[in-house]
């Protein structure tokens, strides 16, 4: 279209994939008016005007304000278009790193729901488990008193000071030691932590004894008892940590005694 073609409201609209209300919503602010009227009173567009409308729809679908926008418009001249446009830049970076933060905590959510997919809940087995990205917390500490959501909170606290640019809403799991699931002590965990593609540190591959029940946070007694009595009977024995894990939780369960519970024991072979 060449430059200097005066279009109606309308038209102008029509060009520019927006609407006649928003238009007037320009205008009525100052960002962007008409250029001339017609004899019949019509107010028109110039087509030179097209590249300014589309810098403001791509602005304020960024969530740049029309406030901002105008701001920007009215103090225009090279050095300050720059100084605005650079600021702006930097605020939708930060944006885009904020929604990839909230993509890869979607992606773990739905990666995990997925994991159990399919699952005969009632299965106990040795499976293979591939190695996996996690945050692992610190030795919990139960001195002077405390209990496990003390044990948590100075989770959360740790890895927030490590990591304070981690994405700490992702669900958190327990650790038991080998030794305390041998003596059948596995109410409070030994360490937490969750998955995170950034994770640097591992779950190990190798077998594992894999079970699962249905029940609340912390109701895990007898998986646990069914497990160590299938690795007894299948000819293994408790060689690593046992992680405990609730693939289907709050996210996507409603009754919070109802959530399905996945206990991973590292297992070997008993040497004969």
């Amino acid at each position: 279209m060449a430059a200097g073609v005066f279009l109606s409201v309308s038209e102008f609209a029509k060009f520019s994939r927006t609407t006649r209300y928003t238009l007037l919503h320009y205008d009525r602010m100052g960002l962007l008016s008409p250029v001339s009227r017609g004899d019949n009173n019509y107010r028109y567009y110039s087509s030179s005007q097209l590249a300014a409308v589309n810098v403001i729809r791509t602005l304020q679908e960024l969530g740049i304000s029309l406030r901002e926008i105008k701001k920007l418009r009215d103090r225009r001249t090279p050095k300050l278009a720059e100084k605005g446009l650079t600021s702006q830049i930097g605020k939708i970076n930060r944006k885009i790193e904020d929604w990839e933060r909230a993509k890869k905590l979607l992606l773990t959510l739905q990666n995990t729901i997925a994991s159990v997919a399919d699952t005969d809940e009632s299965e106990t087995a040795i499976k293979y488990m591939p190695e996996a990205p996690i945050v692992l917390g610190e030795p919990n500490d139960y001195g002077s008193g405390k209990n496990d959501y003390d044990a948590l909170m100075g989770f959360y606290h740790s890895i927030g000071e490590k990591h304070p640019e981690m994405d700490l809403n992702y669900p958190v799991w327990a650790i038991f030691s080998k030794d305390r699931v041998k003596n059948g002590d596995w109410v409070w965990p030994d360490r937490y932590y969750f998955y995170n593609p950034e994770g640097g540190d591992r779950r190990p591959a190798g077998l594992y004894a894999v079970g699962y029940t249905r029940g609340g946070y912390g109701q895990n007694g007898e998986l646990y008892k069914r497990l160590t009595g299938y690795i007894e009977s299948s000819g293994f024995e408790i060689c690593g940590d046992a992680y405990e894990e609730y693939p289907l939780n709050e996210v996507c369960i409603a009754e919070d005694n109802n959530y399905l519970i996945r206990v991973m024991i590292a297992v070997r072979e008993k040497i004969k």
